[in-house]
């Protein structure tokens, strides 16, 4: 099931990777708000949105090789934070950190 429901892989292979990756942080900021929050369900819903632009992040022909396998354990230590037992021991904060990154280089990419 599409979460973002106007957005096609064309669109989405049109940004930049740091584009890509900080929209996937911008979900992942929403899931951990939400999470902290107490609103499971609006968590959940973010965390299942962030999911789906990884993976069309993942499907974009310009991200292989070492970008590629970055992503790719992102995903992994993603899914391990946010929906099993967390054996690599990420936190929230440490989430918010690699994203935020993300954010502030497309921010410097359009200029501001």
């Amino acid at each position: 099931m599409m979460m973002h429901k106007d957005l096609t892989p064309e669109r989405w292979f049109k940004f930049s990777i740091v584009e890509q990756l900080a929209n996937v942080g911008s979900d992942i900021i929403r899931t951990i708000k939400w999470k902290q929050a107490g609103d499971l369900d609006a968590s959940q819903k973010a965390f299942w949105r962030a999911l789906e632009l990884i993976d069309l992040t993942i499907a974009d022909p310009k991200n292989k090789g070492p970008r590629l396998r970055e992503i790719v354990r992102t995903r992994e230590i993603l899914v391990d934070h946010f929906a099993y037992d967390n054996e690599y021991n990420s936190t929230d904060e440490s989430w918010q950190e690699y994203f935020f990154a993300f954010n502030y280089a497309a921010a410097l990419e359009r200029g501001r």
